[in-house]
């Protein structure tokens, strides 16, 4: 059952403002990077593989590191964490900026920067679902408007790269990027936050443990978990090298943000219907609206003209922008606070781990099975991933509670 509310009164107090401002500044920069990393890889000649390396090292980096930072986070702050994690990506993103600047970078030097941004990133990632109940008294409605500011910068942040990328070149778009994480830092540091009781007794090794524990007691969890490995692997990695490079051949670059930029705009609407709406069986209702994403890699393959290409990508973006915002609440509600980042650290690790795997196998398996067919096998895949979160028991029953448990 669906039951519209009103918004609460005080969402928009200061320490919501600053973390608003931090989030949108820092998801544009964000948007931005795949679609900048991915051009810039095939206009220096290293084609769908390099790209598909690259992004992987990126990913592959965050994947593995992003459990520690939930541990850390909950021995000590998150926020601290993040204000570092900020001023390390905004000197890698200016060096690779600089080098693109100056020269033409080797892979290496390309994908050690990536490397090290989804390190710094796995420090960020854990406070940015446990910061939330800290700066608003409403999880859902606070998760809905991050959600619009989030669709927002998938919006802006790709029309900006591409039409950076149609007039200038890809350092422009990583100069940009690295100025959002000093703002996002800012933003950070000038928060006002209650204090953070933690138990430093345990070792890290405890710390991982109690983490596991919780991640796996709950089988909605890893069941999630579990599809969104199938998507990560077939969807979500081949989705950025394999889209650009179709839509690039068909369109042109500034299509491929364009297209990005309507993805971006269906969250927005995503978004602002999870404002409004809360469904009594959050992750049913999540993974209802999940069958509009496959529609991004069909008109991938499909490539047909630009209109109907950037409404495929804004459908399907609405539809997984009003699952991210049933997902991140229910998280959110569910967990213990003080066990929180570390859940999430799993939850985050096991829900992109596969992704770099797709990302790295794009390019060779292309080669062998051709774009198209890729795309379209994509397509088919995230529609059974959407069947599949409507079916399982213990995810289609979950109900939703107004309050962290």
């Amino acid at each position: 059952m669906l039951t519209p509310v009103a918004a609460p009164a005080r969402l928009w107090t200061r320490n919501f403002r600053l973390y608003f401002v931090a989030r949108i500044v820092s998801m544009l920069g964000d948007a931005m990077f795949p679609v900048a990393l991915s051009v810039a890889m095939l206009s220096l000649g290293y084609g769908v593989s390099g790209a598909g390396f690259a992004l992987a090292a990126w990913m592959g980096a965050f994947a593995l590191f992003v459990v520690f930072g939930g541990v850390l986070a909950d021995r000590f702050h998150p926020r601290p964490l993040m204000i570092g994690s900020d001023a390390a990506r905004f000197l890698i993103q200016g060096s690779l900026a600089l080098y693109l600047g100056l020269g033409h970078p080797p892979v290496w030097f390309i994908i050690v920067t990536s490397v090290l941004g989804g390190m710094a990133t796995a420090m960020f990632q854990p406070g940015v679902s446990s910061l939330v109940p800290q700066v608003a008294a409403d999880p859902q409605q606070a998760n809905g408007v991050l959600k619009v500011s989030e669709g927002l910068s998938t919006m802006a942040g790709p029309a900006i790269a591409g039409t950076l990328l149609a007039v200038t070149s890809a350092g422009w778009v990583f100069a940009i990027d690295a100025a959002t994480f000093a703002v996002s830092g800012i933003c950070l540091v000038a928060l006002r936050l209650p204090a953070f009781e933690v138990d430093r007794s345990a070792t890290t090794l405890q710390n991982l443990r109690t983490g596991w524990k919780e991640f796996r007691s709950r089988s909605w969890l890893w069941g999630v978990i579990l599809i969104w490995w199938v998507l990560g692997v077939f969807v979500w990695g081949p989705i950025t090298p394999l889209g650009a490079a179709s839509i690039i051949t068909a369109h042109g670059k500034a299509a491929f943000g364009f297209a990005e930029a309507a993805f971006g705009a269906g969250c927005v609407l995503g978004g602002l219907a999870a404002l409004r709406l809360r469904p009594s069986r959050p992750l049913f209702g999540g993974g209802v609206a999940m069958f509009l994403f496959p529609l991004m890699p069909l008109v991938a393959a499909l490539v047909p003209s630009l209109p109907l290409l950037m409404l495929g990508y804004g459908v399907s973006g609405l539809g997984w922008a009003f699952w991210g915002v049933q997902w991140a609440t229910t998280v959110q509600t569910h967990i213990p606070a003080d066990r929180l980042n570390r859940v999430a650290a799993y939850e985050i690790a096991g829900s992109i781990l596969a992704v770099p795997f797709g990302q790295a196998i794009a390019g060779p398996a292309s080669a062998l099975f051709g774009i198209r067919d890729m795309l379209l096998a994509a397509a088919v895949i995230a529609l059974g991933c959407a069947m599949a979160l409507v079916v399982a028991w213990p995810i289609r029953r979950l109900p939703r509670l107004a309050r962290r448990s």
